[in-house]
């Protein structure tokens, strides 16, 4: 008894282990499918159409910031509890450009830059720096700094700190992907003058300050986004009096190529004046503001930027691969009218005729998986025909003793053969590979054929 009670508990185990299992066949497309949608999520959040924010946050009061970060420089430290103002010195401009990089219109301001040896600030969002990375490498490896701009550019003033954290950290990872580098230099999103810093945006400035960033905004802007002319830009990106400033411009977000004549002009222009050209730190005559990154923060990193590339160069295929699709069906579907119109116009001539009848003997491939109501119906229809036929039923795992009941007809001509369930296609290649004559019909095992 207990050796009978332990073989039916195996016997049980067994069956539920096999219900368990997911089959082959299956698990491999499931896994196909749920990494493509993985790739086009990610593609989908690094151009910004996942968990972008586009909301912009109206003035606000300005009687919690301190009066000496309204009335100072446009450079605020507030790491380690300090609340800190400073400035360029006299002669010395910090360019900086916000948004990219650009495939189009970086690479043409680092040529600009490097013809006239002149060193900025790239402001650079993680979406941009994930899809360019050459661009961020060859900004450092020309000696330009680069700082964080955010990931996704939202308003933080809007976000919690969990997702300033979050947006901080992913653009982290995208720079030291792209160059290997850390970076201590932040510019919020829409900033503007530190006089424009109200009860709203300090709380953010100080919590970015207490994750090790020094903000950086502007006191002079070329509103370059405008596209005001080469000789406004030049005109609002330039000091008055020899003073010192940190130049707002852009490199992304549209056409740039006004931005790009007037650097070419604003450059020679103000060296003449006796000014300087220097990354903020240079500037400021403190230590770099990047540092080099190893080991398995340096990997994680470059593992993020060759995710995106696969997951934009996957896009790109997809759209590629869709528009032949598109095509060929839009194709088949035009040549199937032409062809249909040729037909019908040849089946109504009077002398026209099939051709000669077919006396050869036929093999019928039926695959059928649990058709217990419908078999019988279906077999006795095609040996009820006076043309000499083969019948095949292929049984693809019924449960419900679909093969038995063929089998218990007895009929001259018809034959059953049992698989494990495999799906139709197997069922009718099993079928094919023991078909007897030449020409061969396949159908549904719930298909009737009148004789």
């Amino acid at each position: 008894m207990a050796s009978s009670t332990r073989r039916h508990g195996a016997a049980r185990s067994a069956r539920e282990g096999s219900r368990r299992r997911l089959p082959l066949r299956l698990l491999l497309p499931l896994l196909v499918l749920v990494a493509l949608v993985a790739m086009l999520m990610l593609r989908g959040y690094v151009h910004s159409e996942i968990l972008a924010d586009h909301r912009v946050q109206p003035p606000a009061a300005t009687d919690k910031v301190p009066q000496k970060i309204l009335e100072g420089g446009p450079v605020i430290d507030v790491r380690g509890g300090r609340t800190e103002s400073l400035s360029v010195p006299d002669h010395r401009l910090v360019l900086t450009f916000d948004d990219g990089p650009d495939p189009t219109w970086t690479p043409r301001v680092l040529d600009v830059l490097k013809k006239h040896d002149a060193h900025a600030v790239f402001f650079v969002t993680g979406t941009m720096a994930s899809r360019y990375p050459d661009l961020v490498e060859r900004m450092v490896d020309e000696g330009h700094e680069v700082g964080l701009h955010t990931f996704n550019h939202p308003d933080l003033s809007f976000q919690s700190k969990k997702r300033v954290d979050w947006e901080l950290s992913q653009n982290q990872l995208a720079i030291t992907g792209a160059a290997g580098v850390r970076t201590s230099l932040f510019r919020p999103p829409y900033s503007s003058f530190a006089d424009a810093m109200d009860n709203k945006s300090w709380p953010v400035t100080e919590y970015i300050g207490s994750r090790g960033y020094i903000t950086v905004v502007n006191n002079t802007d070329s509103e370059d986004w405008k596209k005001p002319g080469v000789d406004e830009i030049i005109r609002r990106a330039t000091p008055h009096g020899g003073k010192g400033a940190i130049v707002l411009m852009h490199d992304s977000g549209g056409d740039r190529h006004q931005t790009v004549q007037a650097l070419d002009r604003f450059l020679p222009d103000l060296k003449k004046k006796g000014y300087e050209f220097d990354n903020l730190t240079e500037a400021l005559d403190v230590p770099s503001a990047m540092s080099p990154v190893t080991g398995a923060e340096l990997w994680k990193g470059k593992s993020w930027v060759f995710l995106v590339q696969a997951s934009e160069k996957l896009t790109d295929g997809l759209v590629v691969g869709l528009a032949v699709i598109g095509t060929l069906v839009i194709g088949r579907f035009v040549l199937m009218l032409l062809l249909s119109g040729v037909h019908a116009r040849r089946v109504r001539r009077r002398r026209f005729r099939w051709g000669p009848a077919v006396t050869e003997p036929v093999t019928v491939l039926v695959p059928a998986y649990n058709e217990a109501k419908c078999i019988e119906n279906t077999v006795r229809s095609l040996v009820a025909s006076d043309h000499p036929v083969e019948v095949i039923v292929i049984d693809d795992g019924s449960s419900d003793g679909t093969a038995r009941i063929v089998e218990g007809l007895g009929l001259p001509g018809v034959r059953v053969i049992r698989q494990l369930n495999a799906g139709k296609p197997a069922a009718l290649n099993r079928g094919l590979a023991n078909a007897r004559y030449d020409i061969v019909v396949m159908m549904d095992g719930d298909t009737v054929f009148e004789p």
